[in-house]
């Protein structure tokens, strides 16, 4: 990326109410905020098959390795506005899509049945998505989140009771 741009960046971010903006071009990339004490502007190589992923990586757990042992979990208390039973959290921060492809019906609906390893919706994180499974049978109580809505990591998406 070239002086020129960088400088057209940094007047574009001075005339607007954006506290912080981000280019990636290529394998470059770079990020300006205002209000800092650091410099305003910082600039960093970024090679592509390097990239460090912005969302804390969970390790994978099977049902018996998990923090229950093989047990079914007690319900966990709903967030305010839900309904008491187990709730089904967004393992990473991307976009919610509650159906393969747009003109496709949704993977579930409220009042459905669900076994362990259902999908119940889909995440796109970085151009990937990612199946959301059932890690508990039961009948769809609540979807917290619309489709296309962006979702952050640990967000309540489902109640299943």
């Amino acid at each position: 990326m070239d002086l020129r741009k960088l400088k057209k960046l940094i007047e574009l971010l001075e005339e607007s109410n954006l506290a912080e903006i981000e280019i990636r071009e290529g394998e470059e990339s770079v990020r300006l905020s205002r209000g800092s004490s650091a410099a305003p502007a910082a600039y960093a190589p970024a090679p592509a098959a390097a990239a460090a992923p912005r969302e804390p990586v969970m390790p994978m757990l099977s049902p018996v390795d998990g923090p229950t042992g093989g047990r079914q979990a007690a319900p966990e208390p709903a967030a305010p506005g839900l309904p008491e039973g187990h709730v089904v959290t967004s393992p990473m921060v991307g976009t919610f899509y509650a159906s393969p492809a747009p003109d496709k019906p949704a993977f579930v609906t409220v009042g459905q049945t669900v076994k362990v390893g259902d999908t119940l919706g889909i995440i796109e994180a970085m151009k990937m998505f990612n199946p959301i499974e059932a890690d508990a049978a039961g009948t769809i109580l609540a979807i917290a989140v619309e489709n296309g809505q962006p979702v952050e990591f640990d967000q309540p998406l489902f109640v299943i009771g």
